[in-house]
């Protein structure tokens, strides 16, 4: 891949690491960081600008002037009120075009964005496509392994998340001794996990799963998990976590399995069987 590749990054640390990663393969960045939500001090060895969410037809411009062509999304970023979003004249005519995605769930929304995206002449790649080690492993990642009830409960979770998933709610979910104790909304994945202890059962911990939606437009929305998550698995009681090999970043993966075998807790990279990419 050659040419300036644009950014447009949300939260977390992955937007500087992506930047890291093309800049290393010999390509010049600009990252348009959306406020609120992108943190300077990732922005700040990088070329570039704040902007308001609302401002798509100026992200644009910006993206077109610095010549890049390739278009990274990531980083989260809370899905605001239509009415509060305020676009500017180009972004307004971008939603018009996104039209009823607009009010579906987050993973058509997505896929619209990203159809316009292309229709504009850009092309959205994966931040997997660029910073290739983050990509989850098929496999046991740490020193504590699941057991029978761990490895029942993943089975059902799975079970679980593709039922969900395809009706566009959520990628994770919490199962302890066969019942569904949780499952992922627009909260996301660490407030779904701080409502556990309300509702946890006694006896062996449950486990947290995550997997892709059906048809889940990858390029926009991998389902991630970062250091932070197992942190906040444990602090619910969980016994470990299981995700899509394939399907999912890790976000500082040396980090999380550090964490993960302190505290005596697994990661399990599973293949999901049936359409789920």
């Amino acid at each position: 891949m050659t040419g300036a590749l644009g950014i447009i990054a949300g939260g977390g640390k992955l937007p500087g690491q992506v930047a890291e990663a093309a800049q290393a393969a010999g390509r010049q960045v600009f990252l348009a960081g959306i406020e609120g939500y992108a943190e300077p001090d990732v922005l700040a060895p990088f070329p570039h600008k704040l902007y308001r969410l609302g401002a798509a037809g100026a992200i644009i411009r910006a993206f077109r002037e610095r010549g890049c062509r390739d278009l990274v999304m990531i980083g989260p970023v809370k899905r605001p009120s239509f009415l509060s979003l305020m676009p500017d004249a180009d972004g307004a005519k971008l939603l018009a075009r996104i039209g009823k995605a607009a009010f579906l769930g987050d993973d058509g929304l997505l896929a619209a964005i990203v159809r316009v995206l292309g229709e504009e002449g850009f092309t959205v790649l994966g931040a997997h496509e660029i910073l290739t080690s983050v990509l989850a492993p098929e496999g046991l990642l740490t020193q504590a392994a699941p057991d029978a009830q761990a490895l029942a409960d993943i089975a059902r979770g799975v079970e679980v998340l593709k039922l969900i998933g395809a009706a566009d709610i959520g990628q994770a979910c919490v199962v302890q001794q066969g019942i569904v104790l949780a499952v992922e909304t627009v909260e996301g994945t660490d407030a779904m996990l701080s409502r556990l202890p309300a509702v946890t059962r006694p006896g062996p911990g449950g486990v947290l799963v995550k997997i892709a939606k059906p048809g889940q437009e990858l390029r926009a929305d991998m389902p991630t998990l970062g250091k932070a998550t197992i942190d906040n698995l444990c602090n619910a009681g969980l016994r470990g976590v299981a995700f899509e090999a394939g399907g999912t970043i890790l976000a500082a993966r040396e980090a999380m399995i550090e964490s993960a075998d302190a505290k005596h807790v697994f990661m399990l990279g599973i293949a999901v069987t049936g359409e789920t990419t």
